[in-house]
């Protein structure tokens, strides 16, 4: 069996600019409860406007309400 890199291991997050946060990786996905949320698939879109209707996950709705946040973090002020 081949050995697994780092990089294979790695789970990353990424704020699309006024978009969800795409997550790629291992990763496991729960309630505050912890009970699994099955994702579907091994790269998700989290909702990060509170407009989806099926959160956790995004279904477009940042589009229409016009949401807007950038994809690295806020400068300060």
């Amino acid at each position: 069996m081949p050995e697994r890199s780092e990089t294979e291991d790695l789970v990353t997050v990424t704020p699309c600019e006024d978009g969800p946060l795409l997550v790629r990786g291992p990763f496991a996905l729960t309630t505050q409860d912890g009970r699994a949320i099955d994702p579907g698939r091994a790269t998700v879109a989290l909702c990060r406007c509170g407009r989806s209707s099926v959160k956790p996950f995004c279904d477009g709705s940042h589009k229409a309400t016009g949401f807007r946040a950038p994809s690295g973090p806020d400068e300060p002020g």
